[in-house]
């Protein structure tokens, strides 16, 4: 059976505009790319406004900010204030004591940890992370960046996979893969960027509201 009510993350968002065209779409997170190396980088005072915004007009969302082995005091000082967003996204090689101080110095924001998976063996080494976040990414590896590549995890890699934590899909996701994801990996969320694209950060709100609209009636 296919796994039904399964979340979708857009990512790479680079516009207060395409921000609210995709949360209106039905998407359930935006993710914003605070990594100055990405092309795909916002700059925070940017994305504070697009998060801003966001959290007016569709407060349910989810608002993830993704950083990229980033010292933990500098996350702490762009905290000063009030927040925009509600998700911390891990995406670089943050290992267990990083995870567990940032946890908690922001008790109150949620922590997701993204993998990125080259074999089987990669899998083993995130179960030791679970009481320390809140959701799971998993994403294909590729030694020229950590995310973004559009490269697909292998499925024999991802079949009979469960863990104590909610966890996403990402890498290379478009409709055709959509139903045996649903059918055979059956993650709890998906998260899709580089599928949807025109260039780096500019969404094609077509193919976007057809991925949205495929997912949404599963």
């Amino acid at each position: 059976m296919p796994k039904t009510n399964t979340l979708v993350k857009i990512c790479g968002l680079t516009s207060e505009e395409q921000a609210i065209q995709v949360a209106k779409l039905g998407a359930d997170a935006i993710g914003i790319i605070s990594v100055e190396e990405s092309p795909r980088y916002v700059s925070a005072e940017i994305k504070k406004k697009i998060f801003k915004t966001l959290e007016s007009l569709y407060p349910k969302i989810d608002r993830v900010s993704i950083v990229q082995n980033c010292p933990i005091d500098l996350i702490i000082k762009n905290f000063l204030g009030s927040p925009s967003e509600t998700i911390i996204q891990l995406h670089g090689d943050e290992d267990i004591n990083y995870c567990k101080n940032l946890r908690e110095k922001i008790p109150n924001i949620g922590l997701w940890k993204a993998f990125r998976i080259k074999t089987a063996k990669d899998l083993d080494k995130i179960r030791p992370f679970e009481d320390y976040v809140d959701a799971i990414l998993l994403d294909s590896w590729n030694e020229k960046t950590y995310g973004g590549s559009g490269k697909k995890i292998k499925s024999i890699y991802l079949k009979n996979l469960h863990f104590s934590k909610p966890w996403w899909l990402a890498g290379g996701i478009s409709i055709k893969w959509i139903d045996e994801i649903l059918t055979e990996i059956q993650p709890d969320g998906l998260d899709i960027s580089s599928s949807i694209e025109i260039s780096p950060g500019l969404k094609d709100l077509k193919k976007t509201e057809e991925v949205i609209k495929y997912l949404k009636k599963n």
